[in-house]
């Protein structure tokens, strides 16, 4: 999900390593826990305001990228119209600081030319990401787009070898094979369906290998920043707001714009604002289900959220699909849920550990 991967993933690394968001409602003060009944409707609600603000993202992306009534063939400037939008509320919020809650502990952000180069590097691969996803998500249906980008958990694993000389356990790999298998079932039976495009299926893959390697390159340049993932943020999209202007250039979407009926259209920069807003918005929500919930919790709440989401577009866009196409679906979604429950059984073995030690802690919570 595009420019929100950021945030999702400094946000689920300050969970992991216990360090607070200052967005985020703190805890109860004196040790007293809240009824049951009232906990259990808290998590119900943040559940469903996660649910809702990740799916509604999707749809309307794919509306401002392949509606044909809209007819509108300029996926960068969709993506850095989102990126500048993420910078201003970034921005907004800390101004906001000073106002007090619920923004009193975001940091005072000014752009410091020194710290947006040493962001640099992770800003082109953000920009890969963004794109990407944003490229598949046009070029797929919304009810293949989960499928089409779910070998990330895959790369993860391929790339802690490689970079990092992390090793995965005989049963994570097991279910990576699972995904592996669910993948290319998927894209055979959207070639037996006719519907398969080889260009969605390249961009898929590369979103799946870019959202892994900026998880990797987040950690690199947190220190450049304080720490702080909202000042990353900032830095990051207003990089990627800068690098996009040659690329848009080269690709011809100012030309494209130009020509655009609908440019000075109210209801499209008002689909255009809100789809800004729940790209935002989901690294918000993300951390909110963190909070009142736990990090395996909410990728399971993920995983099922992904299968919902499934459902709605083959409903919403009247679709016939086979008992294979399902399956390959399952495969996917099954492989990642097994992923997640090794993965989060093995972090608990290690935290509960106590001749492990605290950066290996660390590494395995990362």
């Amino acid at each position: 999900m595009s420019r929100a991967q950021l945030t999702r993933t400094g946000i689920l690394r300050m969970a992991l390593g216990g360090g607070a968001d200052p967005l985020l409602p703190a805890e109860g003060g004196g040790g007293r826990r809240a009824p049951f009944l009232l906990r259990a409707l808290r998590i119900a609600v943040v559940v469903c305001l996660y649910w809702f603000t990740s799916i509604a993202m999707v749809f309307l992306n794919k509306y401002l990228l392949d509606s044909p009534s809209l007819r509108l063939d300029a996926p960068l400037f969709v993506t850095f119209f989102q990126c500048a939008l993420t910078a201003a509320l970034c921005l907004g919020l800390s101004l906001g600081a000073a106002c007090g809650p619920p923004c009193s502990g975001l940091p005072a952000l000014r752009l410091d030319p020194k710290v947006s180069r040493s962001v640099l590097p992770l800003s082109a691969v953000f920009i890969g990401m963004v794109t990407s996803n944003n490229l598949c998500l046009k070029h797929v249906g919304v009810a293949f787009y989960n499928v089409g980008r779910s070998l990330t958990t895959v790369f993860n694993v391929l790339l802690s070898y490689l970079l990092l000389k992390q090793t995965t356990s005989l049963y994570a790999l097991l279910a990576c094979g699972v995904i592996i298998g669910g993948f290319w079932l998927g894209v055979d039976q959207e070639g037996a369906e006719g519907t398969l495009s080889w260009t969605g299926i390249f961009f898929g893959i590369l979103a799946s290998l870019c959202v892994s390697l900026n998880a990797i390159y987040t950690k690199k340049v947190l220190p450049v920043v304080d720490g702080s993932i909202w000042r990353l943020t900032f830095y990051n999209n207003i990089n990627a707001c800068v690098l996009f202007f040659p690329l848009m250039m080269l690709l011809g979407e100012f030309r494209t714009l130009y020509h655009f009926d609908k440019l000075g259209s109210p209801s499209f920069w008002g689909v255009m604002t809100l789809g800004g807003v729940f790209g935002f918005a989901i690294g918000y929500v993300t951390g909110l289900q963190i909070k009142f919930t736990s990090p395996l919790t909410h990728n399971v709440s993920g995983t099922a959220k992904a299968c919902a989401q499934t459902v709605l577009a083959v409903i919403y866009f009247e679709e016939t699909k086979s008992f294979l196409w399902w399956t390959s679906n399952l495969m996917v979604l099954g492989g990642s849920f097994a992923y997640t429950w090794v993965k989060g059984l093995e972090m608990r073995k290690v935290q509960e550990d106590p001749n492990v030690k605290s950066s290996e802690r660390n590494e395995t919570g990362v």
